[in-house]
């Protein structure tokens, strides 16, 4: 399958220390080591399924935007009651499963501005979740994680055969791939789904019946 081709299959109709005086005959004094800057700490959310859990890993630092719609997503409960319902198996251990409000308007909120790959230095590699969108500058409250590295849908450079400005990665599953590789793998209805996504939708969505904010990395 083409790389042009993936990413049409995403599209959606529907982020020193100061030198030493030296004076003659005086060593100079060791300098001190500065310290190394505390990691961030990341907030994770858990996705409790009816196939079991799956636990987010948010790049607040590094795609804030993104990462922040889909935190308030969660905190406001709008992902409760929706449910993974578009899987694509592109074959060999590679795919992808879409989950989201699917342009519910009591639940999803406007859109928001595009990260791209190229400025937040993160990428599509296996467990990265991403948003879902049509143009840039239109994600808003659908969702989709990757199987397996497709760092095609990354922003790529000007002149490629691909969208150049890719779809925005905010985080990566830390817990829960086999959940998600499960999804993959549920029977889709040959006859539901538009375009170039006819046949790619799951014949019984997988729901999500709760979402919550891991208390110990909560921001």
């Amino acid at each position: 399958m083409t790389v042009k081709l993936i990413a049409a299959f995403l599209s959606l109709t529907l982020v020193a220390a100061p030198a030493h005086a030296q004076g003659a005959g005086v060593m100079d004094s060791p300098s001190a080591t500065p310290a190394a800057e505390p990691a961030a700490v990341l907030p994770r959310v858990t996705l409790e399924t009816a196939l079991g859990a799956v636990v987010i890993e948010l790049e607040t630092t590094r795609a804030p935007l993104s990462a922040g719609t889909f935190l308030r997503y969660v905190r406001d409960g709008r992902l409760n009651g929706t449910g993974f319902y578009r899987a694509l198996d592109l074959g060999r251990g590679y795919g992808l499963v879409q989950f989201g409000t699917r342009n519910d308007r009591a639940r999803t909120l406007p859109p928001i501005a595009h990260e791209p790959t190229s400025a937040t230095g993160l990428s599509h590699t296996s467990g990265a979740i991403s948003l879902a969108r049509g143009a840039p500058g239109t994600a808003a409250g659908d969702f989709f994680i990757v199987i397996g590295d497709l760092v095609s849908l990354d922003a790529q450079p000007p002149g490629s055969s691909s969208d150049p400005e890719g779809f925005a990665v905010f985080g990566r599953v830390v817990e829960g791939m086999d959940v998600i590789r499960a999804i993959l793998s549920q029977p889709t209805d040959p006859n539901s789904g538009e375009g170039a996504m006819r046949g790619q939708m799951l014949a019984s969505p997988v729901i999500i019946s709760t979402t919550r904010i891991n208390a110990e990395t909560a921001p």
